[in-house]
């Protein structure tokens, strides 16, 4: 059995960790949240410490650690900006870290981690699930044994409706969030590349706080793609069945469907590196330096190459 702490338990996806640990028949044994709205944790771990102040979550696993009982995973989930030094703590305080997506927001801080593993000796990992989704493994299978030099056409969708609240919370600010693209889409430049392999072009036609849309030429593929928070978005099919969700993968006119199997995948991510896997530091690079590019680079004029929804929009 291995203990973990997590920082980041009063989010959103914080309940997925917890599961995570408690299905693969570990130990959560202090968790740690400036907001104590945190009353979930009862259902995983109700004997677990919790602390609104990092100080005192500090002080806690240092005293464990002295006293024999060291935290061998920190579980972090807090926001963006903060996962860096997240990371960097956990190492130091001698557990390996398992950190959400994006793992940062800038590419330089990837060798300031791999700096701090070669330093402490321990593991930094992160939640890329959708490389463990079974219909994403089997479309890279596919893609392998695609005759050299062949490339797919991809139109990727995500539109993921949000309230009010969302710019207003960090997620609505850019040196907090890295903005739409890298909040709601690094994973999904990930998989882009999992499955289509280097990237080879990025060209960005929309960034705003609400939406972004761009083009991306991998080695095996040219993707247009678009990500919107408004349900103005979601195509009017959709709306009348009332969801205010649409997200779609559609390759050279084949629907991609892998909306199911998405709840468990953390679960399964931990399995992985419990079991000796796992994926690390550069496995990050290639995504966060597309949403990288996308924060901080030209707006083209979207022409043909543009996804058809950024057309509409310009």
């Amino acid at each position: 059995m291995k203990k973990f702490a997590l920082v980041g338990a009063a989010g959103y996806i914080a309940p997925r960790h917890m599961a995570a640990i408690r299905d693969t028949g570990n130990e959560l044994v202090v968790a740690m949240d400036s907001n104590d709205s945190v009353g979930v944790i009862d259902s995983h771990f109700p004997e677990a410490q919790f602390f609104t102040d990092f100080e005192l979550l500090d002080a806690f696993v240092n005293a464990e650690r002295r006293a024999g009982r060291g935290v061998d995973y920190t579980a972090i989930a807090t926001p963006n900006f903060l996962h860096a030094a997240h990371m960097q703590w956990a190492l130091r305080s001698g557990s390996d870290a398992i950190c959400e997506k994006p793992l940062v927001l800038n590419p330089e801080q990837l060798d300031e981690l791999q700096a701090i593993e070669a330093d402490t000796g321990r593991k930094i990992y992160t939640i890329l699930q959708l490389r463990l989704h079974p219909a994403i493994v089997a479309l890279r299978d596919r893609v392998a044994k695609m005759p050299e030099n062949e490339k797919v056409d991809v139109d990727l969708t995500y539109i993921t409706s949000r309230g009010n609240w969302y710019l207003k919370s960090w997620k609505g600010f850019a040196e907090k969030s890295g903005g739409i693209a890298t909040n709601i889409g690094v994973h999904f430049y990930d998989m882009l590349h999992f499955v289509y392999g280097k990237l080879q072009e990025n060209i960005v036609h929309l960034n705003t706080p609400t939406k972004a849309a761009g083009y991306l030429e991998y080695e095996r593929a040219r993707v247009r793609w678009f990500l919107s928070l408004d349900v103005a978005d979601v195509p009017a099919e959709e709306i009348a069945k009332g969801k205010r969700t649409f997200r779609a993968v559609v390759a050279d006119g084949e629907n991609l469907e892998f909306s199911d199997g998405f709840t468990d995948l953390h679960t399964r991510v931990y399995e992985d590196i419990l079991s000796g896997g796992g994926f690390g530091v550069e496995d990050n690079r290639v995504a966060i330096e597309t949403v990288s590019t996308i924060r901080n680079g030209p707006i083209a004029t979207a022409g043909d190459l543009a996804h058809p929804f950024a057309r509409v929009e310009g």
